[in-house]
């Protein structure tokens, strides 16, 4: 428990026990081989959203090669894309072989989080969901794990929720009590849970579903495929072949990121007529017009199609553009007037990405809500810490997500990121870690320069945050992942206050070749960039990128 921590040491306290949480627990313990933490999960078992969305269809739209550690890979992936109970058995696993129940604390959600200056730690406050007890614990480190798809989303213009009298339900909370089969289902949205859901519960043909819609969504095909137990084998044996595989995978993956850069218009005029022309060939063709956007692919993230254009040629299912003026008891008041009747609800319409329902107060009571909103919306240093906020870090923090490639790589990079940062912390030689204003600034400024050259203002985007229409895009990382490594592999350290007094600790040795890389990667970097602003430092070497 949280309460146990060893005092004489900095206490750690890791938020969720998801992903991300379990892959920052591993760096600690495995790689730091510091044990005085706890990370602590409301729930009362692991895998976050993988354990929280069980809806019918649940699968990752990132292979399952790439969507794992590359410290724990899994040779026995049985499909290239991958279904969310193996996901979920995967990170059970990596769980249990690393004794990580040793330092977990389940039932245990936070609701608070308060700096106290004269002890130079945080004051958290707990709550037991199991028997509603508050309590409260100590910890000089903060690891927030929670991921962006945790809290549900629901329609705002649509009136009271609870005027429907039947069962209703996001897809995130599924109801695998409630029987489908005779009933009439109103689903909302198409995006990438609504799309994986509803060929599945349509497969009953005595289950009528009205699917209503409100932007068009760009959809790619699947091509998934099974591996066979020779290639199976092979990756069990020859790991090499297999890290192989995974990089191969990695690099096209990362290359997507070019589709969205405004002026390779060529690449985007070609990526739209391949998405066009699988759209038209799977859909009916009555709903064309209807389906294909105006915008750019990937403004909202491409669906990679898990059979729901082919499933709209069924009797069964019923697309509604119209908007939905109400909820009324029985179903559905739609803006011209008709009613329609409906026995479930389901609502597949994402997730509130910037609200984590936890209070987080800084330095002399700032609010992390306050300092966003000082900021025009979310925004951090390498997507990681604020300024005001000492010693609390971020895994998933602003602009850290990608739209073409693995969140995981990302994840693992920020971890990777946060144990260098901290360790100043855990040697004793600071007691607080902040970042500098001017430092965030600068960051901010780049983050949003680089996304001016994108198209993710272009449509109505969760990238923009819980704002969706005019909100700017707090979400992703304006380059290619492999980027957001290379920016992250080691801290500047004089972007964070005081660090000038304890970071220049090293021989003179170590800072004379230090100081010659530095030399050499900076003549390098100019050479591969003369032509181009430097909007920050830090990123000569990609700044053509």
């Amino acid at each position: 428990m949280p309460y146990n921590l060893d005092e004489g040491k900095p206490r750690v306290v890791i938020v969720g026990l998801g992903i991300a949480g379990i892959n920052m627990a591993l760096v600690l313990k495995n790689q730091l081989k510091y044990d005085n933490f706890v990370a602590i999960e409301k729930q009362s078992s692991v895998g976050g959203t993988w354990r929280d969305n069980e809806y019918p269809g649940c699968s990752s739209d990132v292979p399952g090669h790439l969507y794992s550690l590359s410290t724990e890979t899994n040779p026995n992936w049985n499909t290239y894309y991958i279904s969310q109970p193996e996901i979920k058995a995967y990170w059970e696993r990596i769980f249990m072989k690393n004794n990580l129940s040793n330092y977990a604390a389940f039932n245990t959600q936070l609701k608070a989080v308060e700096w106290q200056s004269k002890q130079n730690c945080y004051k958290l406050t707990l709550l037991d969901t199991n028997t509603g007890a508050s309590s409260q614990c100590y910890a000089e480190v903060v690891i927030q794990a929670v991921g962006p798809f945790t809290v549900p989303l629901f329609p705002a213009k649509v009136g009271k929720l609870d005027r429907f009298k039947g069962p209703s339900w996001h897809s995130v909370r599924w109801r695998h009590d409630v029987k489908l089969a005779g009933k009439r289902v109103g689903v909302f949205g198409n995006g990438c849970s609504a799309a994986q859901f509803i060929p599945q519960i349509a497969a009953d043909p005595s289950v009528h579903v009205v699917n209503f819609c409100r932007t068009r969504q760009w959809f790619a095909e699947k091509g998934q495929y099974r591996y066979a137990s020779w290639i199976k084998w092979l990756f069990a044996h020859a790991p090499l072949t297999m890290r192989a595989y995974r990089s191969s995978i990695m690099i096209r993956s990362d290359l997507v990121w070019f589709i969205f850069q405004k002026q390779n218009f060529l690449l985007m005029k070609l990526v739209r007529l391949m998405l066009t022309r699988y759209m038209k060939a799977t859909a009916p063709k009555e709903y064309h017009d209807q389906l294909i956007p105006s915008y750019s692919p990937g403004c909202k993230r491409i669906i990679i199609d898990p059979g729901y254009l082919a499933a709209l040629h069924q009797p069964n299912i019923e697309l509604c553009w119209d908007t939905v003026e109400e909820i009324v008891e029985d179903g559905v008041k739609l803006c011209t007037g008709k009613l329609l009747p409906l026995d479930i609800l389901i609502f597949g319409t994402g997730f509130k990405v910037v609200d984590k329902d936890i209070d987080i107060q800084g330095v002399d009571g700032l609010t992390q809500e306050e300092y966003f909103a000082s900021k025009d919306g979310p925004t951090a240093y390498m997507g990681t810490v604020y300024p005001g906020f000492p010693n609390y870090f971020t895994i998933t923090g602003p602009n850290t997500a990608t739209a073409h490639a693995s969140l995981l790589f990302s994840d693992e990079v920020q971890a990777q990121y946060i144990a260098k940062l901290i360790q100043p912390l855990l040697n004793g030689l600071t007691k607080t870690l902040e970042v500098k204003t001017e430092a965030v600034d600068r960051y901010g400024v780049w983050i949003q320069k680089r996304l001016e050259n994108t198209i993710f203002l272009d449509c109505y985007s969760y990238y923009r945050g819980d704002d969706r229409n005019n909100g700017r895009n707090i979400a992703t990382f304006p380059g290619l992942a492999s980027l957001y490594w290379w920016i992250t592999r080691k801290p500047r350290w004089e972007d964070f206050i005081g660090a000038e007094e304890w970071s220049g600790k090293k021989g003179r040795a170590g800072k004379m070749i230090a100081g010659a890389v530095r030399v050499s990667a900076r003549w390098l970097g100019q050479a591969m960039a003369r032509n181009t602003p430097r909007a920050h430092p830090h990123h000569s070497l990609y700044a053509w990128i």
